[in-house]
This record gives C-alpha cells, structure tokens and sequence, in this order.
C-alpha cells in the first residue's frame, strides 16, 4: 500500500521482479496514489526552482494512462487520460495549483497485458544556481552525496544499512563515501555479511572506531570527515541511523529535492515504522513556542496506517458524520517544519559549513537544536514526503523515564537557553506537570536524573565537552539505588501479586475521559499522601504492561512490576513518601532557581556557542578517542 493500490475488481494480480518495472494483467486497474509513487508537487512547488514538472514511463502493451491531482483537502481532480500503445509516454505539468499542499500521480487501466517500466518525475531542465541567505549566489550543485551512519552496538543493523547503499545502482552510483564511526565493543567488521559490503563500496567506505560520545558524537564525526574530505568535496551530507531499514530511492529523492531547491535548505526524510510496515510516524515536528517542547507541526499527522488509510481515502458522506472519523485529508496538506530526527536527513555542504558541529549533548536535542540554528540564519528544514526510512517505533522505548530522561531535561533546557526568545515559565511548567506524574508511578530514579540534569544545566556550558564520555556512567550509577531502575527477567521471579481491588487499570477515551478521571485523582493523591504499607514490598499488588502502567492505576498503589516497553523484563516499583517529598522539594527548588537565572543562563550559553560548535574543539575530542 506504500507503493500501488490495486483495484478490488481486479481478476489478477498485478506482477514484479525488480523495483523498475510490472506488469498488469488485462482488463486489471491500478492507482499509484501512493506514498511513495505520487509526487509531492506542493513541496516542489514550494522550495524548488521547478515550475513544472515530467511524468515519463514506457508502456509495452496497451494501458490507459489517467493523470490526477489533489487539492490541499484531498479533493481529486482529473487531469489527463492517453491510450498507450507500446510506447514511450510523456506528460508535462504545471506546479502552479499547489500553494497550500497536493500531489500528482497516475492511475493505470490495461486493455490488454501491459508492462510498465522506468516510471519516473522528472525535471525538465538541471538545477540553476541558488541563493543564499545574504542574497549572493552559489553554482548548482552535483548529483553525489557522502553518507554517514554512526553505530553502537549494533552490528547486524549496521551491516544491513551498508549493504542497502549498493543495492541500487543509480544510488550507489552517486555516493562518494560512506562515513562509519563504531562507537561500541561489538563490531560491525565481526559480523557476516561486512565483508562484502565493504567490499561493495571499496574505497569509498571510511570507519573510525572511537569511545561512545552519543549520537551528537557519532553525527558530528560524520560532519567533521565529511568537511575535511577535499578530495571529493561531496555537496551533501546524509546522516542516517543504523537501526533503519533504508528504501534507497530516498536517498536520491533526498539529494535531487536539495539540488534543485531555489536557496539550499535541510531536507529531512520521514519515519516508517519498522515493525508496522505501513504506518507513517509523524509528518512534521515543530518546537512549542510556549513550553518549548517538541509538538506536531501545524496539520501534521501521527501514525498513519496506509494500510488502513491510503492516500487517496477521504470516506463518503455517512462516514464524514461520524464524529471519529477518520481519513487520509491532512496527508494532502503542505507542512512546514521547525525540525526533522537524525534517523535521515540531509545537509547542503554550504550549511554545515556555515552552521559548524553539533553540539556535544551526547543524544536528545541535537539535531532540534542544529535545525533551529540553520533556521535563524536562514537555511530551514524541509521534511519531504516519500523521502523516508523505516525505523523502531518510539513507543518500544523508555526513554522518557530511564537513563535518557537526564539528556532530555538537560538537553531541552540548553536548547532553550540558545533559541527560547521567552522566559523558562512555560518549559518549567510542563516539568511540573510531568513531575507528578513520575511520583504517582513510584518513578523515582527519573526524578534522580532529572535533579542532576537540572544542576548540570545550571552550572552552565563549560563541561559539555568533557562531560560527553562521563556523563551516561554517572548517571546509570545514580539509577542503580533505585528499584524502579533495576529491570528483572520476569514478574515470575517475584511472589505472587497480592491484588488491588478497585483500583482502575484500564483507560477509558470519549469526550468524558477527562470528568470520569476526576475521582481516580482525588482517590490517587489521597493515596499518595498516606504512609505506604511496607508489607507491599515484598510482594507486588499488581503485575502491570508497560500500557496499564498509569498514574491513575499506580497512584493507588505500594507496589507493582512494571513491563519494559519492549517487553524484555519487569521493574519492581515500590512507593516510598518520605523519598517522594524530598525528589519533590529538591527539583521545585532548582526548577525556581531556572526560572530566576534564565536570562543569565541564556547569555552564557549563547556566548558559549562559538566554542561549542567549532571544528577545533570537536577534533580534540576525536584526537583523544
């Protein structure tokens, strides 16, 4: 459904034995309105120097070839029909209709068996010049691009990811390099397979092994060897994850939406989720200008299934009374993003030249951040649609509430300090509301991180760079004197819950979810305040999922094993009000102390990013390694 839908009056399947052709049986209808087959035309017409753009396929056999559009509600409108007779096609059109969003695609109707191959959008002339930010202008750019994908621990991903870069020959022929740091103790050279991937991309394939600096770590060693490769001077950079599974055209799409944009922009690709093939993650992200937190762009769309939903479904009437209906509209709708997730997105040489290094956070917020930098000085972020990679869904991860809740508080507030025009009220604010709901979920090795990651913040900008290998260490130690930290192999390995009868465990939706909730918080906090039951920690009461494991439910309770998000062990949770009040006291206390010194803190941090994005002060790092 990511590629062609086909009709469900179709006597036969439609037929393929490679990504660049298929065949149709007779009297069979096809509709390429699909994710990665229709062409963005809002996006192109917005940031591109195109006006118009080609449809080009060849037809072996005898197939009606039905041009369509969309409107930026999903409306469709008819565009051009032409009898095919075992010949080449060629459609030119305008790009003039697209200003608030809307695709172009084909459908297909064969009168006799038919064959399709080489389908392609194509410009109908090369990319010009473009202008940068103080107005002069740059020579267009060539079609090649050095891709990089830092890894850690994981070998098998990583070897996967490489061999994907060859398996397209149009792909592989525009990669001058391939940038690998390894930043854990297994390797991808240990593995089956590395070998030959290697071996594919021959001298082009760079590794540098190098101690786990994080994401940023890995990500700006990339942007460092890509800046100092002068022998291929690639024009592009293209930071990828290693736990993806790539659809290689993206990459070209990547390339070709940056060389013909009309000023250089970032073009970042969109997430797929890995274990639920068809679903879209997000469609764009923007950064709250309120509590500065990430939050969907204005129209964007979480977790769309294809699927279910495909890109051309708008319901009919009857379906559009349901007031929980849901269709495939807002998929048509231009969005404009303030960022886009490493997992794929590329850079213009231009830009990482102009914008410097990441910044030394280790993981969380530095790609938001860089985003936001190349933004202010004019260089803005594009997620492209049908530009994309299939990546692990965030909800198999804990990461709001184990070791990496420490670099999302820290991260978020130094990003704040750098790019937030407004006071730490807002931010503080959300910290707070977030802060009961760690004490209700007996969460309080969270709550330990964050405190560190509150000081850490004030102390300000000068232990970046040093606390980049020694930062997870201590904070993993500080999590270890928490039972809620301590994941075990199962719930079997505990005695038998004990029960909690009365106590919620299932939540309810609808338009009352929010008035029913109201009992459950004044029973929770009741609860709360009450001395807990010592006898309940030596046995759980309840045996939660990771998806029952809410506040209403835990907030009721002295104990409880909670499932890890990937359903890999349990977390044996024990309430404890003495140690609950003073988490709560010691973060209301350094939450005030960021809300008094946020000006001060923001000139220093500012002051400090020269240094903190400089190529001198990364290669020592690197030097070191």
């Amino acid at each position: 459904m990511l590629y062609l839908v086909e009709s469900g009056q179709n006597k036969e399947r439609l037929a393929w034995n490679d990504r660049f052709a298929f065949t149709i049986p007779g009297g069979a209808e096809a509709s390429f309105e699909t994710y990665f087959n229709a062409f963005p035309a809002s996006y192109w017409r917005r940031w591109s120097q195109l006006t118009e753009v080609i449809l080009r396929m060849h037809v072996a056999g005898t197939a009606a070839v039905s041009i369509y559009r969309s409107k930026a509600d999903g409306t469709r409108v008819a565009v051009a029909t032409e009898l095919v007779v075992d010949d080449t096609v060629t459609f030119t059109l305008p790009l003039n209709n697209f200003e608030d969003g809307g695709w172009y695609w084909f459908d297909l109707t064969a009168e006799s068996e038919a064959t399709i191959t080489e389908a392609a959008w194509c410009a109908p002339h090369a990319p010009g010049p473009q202008t940068l930010p103080n107005g002069t202008q740059i020579p267009a750019s060539e079609k090649r691009v050095t891709v990089g994908i830092p890894t850690f621990n994981r070998p098998a991903d990583a070897v996967t990811a490489l061999q994907a870069l060859t398996e397209d020959p149009q792909i592989d022929a525009i990669i001058d390099s391939v940038i690998m740091p390894d930043q854990g103790n297994q390797h991808p050279a240990d593995e089956p397979g590395y070998e030959e991937a290697v071996a594919a991309l021959g001298e082009r394939f760079h590794e540098y092994r190098q101690g786990n600096l994080g994401g940023s770590g890995g990500y700006s060693r990339i942007m460092y060897e890509a800046l100092a490769d002068t022998e291929t001077n690639s024009p592009f950079i293209l930071y990828m994850d290693d736990d993806i599974a790539i659809e290689p055209d993206s990459i070209l799409r990547a390339v070709q939406a940056a060389r013909y944009a009309a000023s250089p922009i970032l073009v970042g690709g969109q997430m797929l989720n890995l274990q639920e093939r068809s679903q879209l993650r997000t469609t764009g992200e923007r950064v709250g200008g309120h509590d500065f937190m990430w939050t969907k762009a204005n129209n964007a769309v979480y977790d769309h299934d294809f699927a279910k939903y495909p890109l051309g479904f708008l319901g009919n009437d009857n379906d559009r009374r349901d007031p929980n209906f849901y269709d495939s509209s807002k998929l048509h709708r231009r969005i404009d993003v303030d960022f886009n997730g490493w997992w794929m997105c590329l850079f213009p040489r231009v830009v990482a030249e102009t914008m410097g290094q990441p910044l030394p956070l280790f993981i969380k917020w530095d790609d938001t951040e860089y985003s936001l930098r190349a933004k202010a000085a004019g260089f803005p972020t594009v997620t492209w649609p049908g530009a994309a990679i299939w990546h692990m869904a965030w909800a198999d991860k804990d990461d709001a509430i184990d070791w990496q809740a420490y670099f999302h508080t820290r991260n978020r507030l130094i990003v704040a300090a750098l790019h937030h025009e407004g006071d730490a009220k807002g931010i503080i604010g959300s910290m707070r509301k977030s802060l009961f709901k760690h004490i209700a979920c007996m969460e309080y090795s969270t709550l330990a991180i964050q405190i560190e990651a509150l000081k850490d913040f004030l102390a300000g900008p000068d232990k970046l760079f040093a606390d980049l290998d020694t930062a997870l260490p201590r904070i993993q130690a500080i999590r270890r004197n928490y039972s809620d930290a301590v994941v075990l192999p199962s719930a079997s390995e505990l005695p038998a819950a004990t029960g909690a009868p009365g106590v919620p465990t299932k939540n309810f939706g609808g338009r009352l979810a929010k008035i029913k909730k109201v009992p459950w918080l004044l029973k929770g906090v009741k609860h709360l305040v009450s001395k807990e039951d010592p006898a309940h920690h030596n046995a759980p009461q309840l045996n939660l999922t990771a998806e029952e494991a809410r506040w209403f439910t835990l907030s009721r309770l002295d104990s409880a094993t909670v499932s890890t998000a990937g359903g890999t062990g349990v977390a044996f949770r024990k309430r404890d009000r003495e140690l609950a009040r003073e988490l709560i006291k010691e973060t209301h206390q350094l939450q005030s102390e960021v809300i008094e010194r946020f000006e001060d803190l923001k000139a220093s941090y500012r002051a400090a990013m020269p240094e903190l994005t400089s190529r001198q002060e990364w290669k020592k790092i690197f030097d070191a390694q």
